[in-house]
């Protein structure tokens, strides 16, 4: 992993029991992406993109291969350490919000901060800062029911970022939402990678989303090709 590189998986495989039958998902499987770098990951469904999504962010182990983040291999990690390095330095945006619904949206962007030791002072003042750059200033006490689909996944994107991690992974962050707040969605990720240079791995099935990240790769039975290369 060279200094510029924020996460990098190797040789990484998983497999899964279908039955007595194994069924492997993911086959020899090679990534790495780059300081501030926005990478696509399309493919049919079932094609095991949520699968790699959660080896990257380490939620799952592989059943062979490394998975590096900032230098770290997960593996070498204990439970509470993987929790630890995971609040430093990676964000999760999924197709639904996974908002608490009975905190507000100031209480839920804070979390990752509390959770990562700041005090209550402090991880408001993140989460108030946040917040108004994905242009909910006016917004931080309201709770997910009085938001809207696009304000919830606003909500959602800050408290990815509220911590100021290494890497975003990103399953289908728009699959939820009509075109027009997609369209306002997307212009606000890319925004923000450009502003706070924080590297994205987006999987999706929306081309036009894939064209806009600075690499497209597909996975294809098991593996990662980019412009008909297995990616090395």
């Amino acid at each position: 992993m060279t200094t510029n590189t924020v996460l990098e998986a190797r040789a990484l495989e998983r497999d899964y029991y279908q039955g007595e039958s194994l069924l492997p998902v993911l086959k020899n499987t090679h990534i790495a992406v780059n300081a501030g770098e926005k990478l696509a990951v399309v493919g049919v469904s079932g094609s095991g993109k949520t699968t790699l999504l959660n080896l990257l962010g380490g939620l799952d182990d592989p059943s062979a291969g490394t998975v590096k983040v900032c230098g770290m291999d997960w593996q070498q990690l204990s439970v509470s350490e993987r929790a630890e390095w995971r609040n430093k330095h990676v964000g999760f945006v999924y197709q639904f919000h996974h908002l608490l619904g009975e905190f507000s949206a100031l209480e839920n962007v804070a979390l990752p901060c509390l959770i990562g030791g700041a005090s209550v002072a402090q991880a408001r003042q993140r989460a108030e800062q946040m917040l108004g750059k994905v242009g909910l200033a006016r917004r931080v006490q309201h709770k997910p029911a009085e938001l809207s689909g696009g304000e919830r996944q606003r909500v959602a994107i800050a408290r990815a970022l509220v911590t100021s991690p290494a890497v975003v992974l990103m399953d289908e962050p728009t699959g939820n939402l009509d075109p027009a707040t997609a369209e306002v969605i997307l212009a606000l990720l890319l925004e923000l990678n450009q502003s706070l240079n924080i590297s994205f791995v987006v999987v999706t099935h929306d081309p036009a989303i894939a064209a806009r990240m600075d690499r497209q790769v597909s996975l294809i039975d098991g593996q990662l090709v980019e412009q008909g290369a297995a990616l090395v």
